[in-house]
């Protein structure tokens, strides 16, 4: 078999960066309309570095994505696993492997699915939590899970936003509070769930990886180093300041019973507003100037704040950009 069957693990890259990536991508070998060679030069277009190939209840094809793989572009092997009880991605998994999907809720079977994934080092996500179409609706406790996709981009439509995500973020945020409390959270991600033209990117999640690897890409996924953009044209820079210590989305700052200072840098969602949102709801909210770039600051401490996350929202309320939290101690 070609060394090109399969697409290489690890690329070039810029090292350790900030990576853009759609995890939730179909093309013909599924349901999806488009061809590998056109998914990839639309999410060059889209100015990703990396897509993950979920075929439904299938494994990538042999020959299909590796000579589609670059210096600057990753291709992650992966499936979405589509049960009659909900969806879920499986990243990370070795060439040609196929995850079974024949288990649903209360039978048992899923945490034995779950375990083949992390025996390979791979992620596994809960999908579309909320998508309105028989066997969308995620009925499996999170428990077991890496990650939640709060955003996913509509099936027929290019619509980044809808009821359906709204509903995904605001289960996941209510969820964070005692998950972090135990010391484990679940990071959220946001994927395009690609079957059409003009999906691919819309949305996709802005990781921090060590490098444009495969083992990279999904440990900063996992740790929650990581935050979800509607496109390539938004950018958001998040972190928090305790006395000259520094940390980022996804981290923990030790503030030593003194205050935090959080910021959140802007750019590319002209006159919207940025909220920060902690274990005791929306705090703070802020306005975006017409030209879309802004800083805001807000400053707490741990005993008033857990963790602090952001969103920022256009002025019809549709969400250009939500971040994981970083937490406070």
């Amino acid at each position: 078999m070609s060394s090109l069957s399969f697409p290489s693990a690890r690329a070039v890259g810029r090292g350790a960066a900030w990576y853009r990536g759609d995890c939730h991508v179909h093309s013909v070998h599924s349901d999806g309309e488009l061809t590998p060679e056109e998914l990839a030069v639309r999410a060059h277009a889209a100015r990703l570095d990396f897509i993950a190939t979920t075929e439904h209840n299938s494994a990538a094809a042999p020959g299909a994505w590796g000579h589609l793989a670059t210096d600057d572009f990753l291709i992650v092997l992966g499936e979405e696993v589509t049960t009659k009880t909900g969806h879920w991605l499986a990243l990370g998994i070795d060439p040609g492997k196929v995850v079974d999907w024949n288990h649903q809720v209360r039978d048992g079977l899923v945490d034995k699915r779950l375990d083949e994934v992390h025996r390979v080092e791979g992620l596994c996500v809960a999908a579309h939590p909320h998508a309105p179409y028989p066997s969308g609706d995620f009925m499996f406790p999170f428990r077991g899970f890496d990650v939640v996709e709060v955003w996913n981009g509509l099936w027929t439509s290019d619509r980044p936003w809808n009821a359906d995500n709204e509903a995904a973020l605001a289960e996941w945020g209510r969820s964070l509070a005692a998950d972090i409390r135990t010391g484990s959270w679940r990071p959220a991600m946001g994927n395009s769930d690609t079957h059409l033209e003009g999906q691919i990117g819309i949305p996709h999640t802005v990781v921090f990886a060590e490098e444009l690897s495969t083992e990279a890409v999904l440990a900063g996924i996992r740790a929650g180093r990581s935050w979800i953009a509607e496109s390539a044209d938004v950018d958001v820079s998040f972190t928090a300041n305790a006395d000259g210590r520094v940390v980022g989305v996804g981290e923990r700052l030790a503030t030593l019973g003194g205050q935090a200072e959080v910021q959140a840098a802007v750019r590319g969602a002209p006159a919207g507003t940025v909220s920060f949102h902690t274990d005791r709801g929306k705090v703070h909210r802020a306005s975006l100037p017409a030209d879309g770039a802004g800083v805001v600051q807000w400053d707490t401490t741990p005993e008033h704040s857990a963790f602090v996350r952001i969103e920022v929202r256009h002025p019809n309320g549709h969400v250009a950009a939500l971040t994981n939290p970083i937490i406070l101690d």
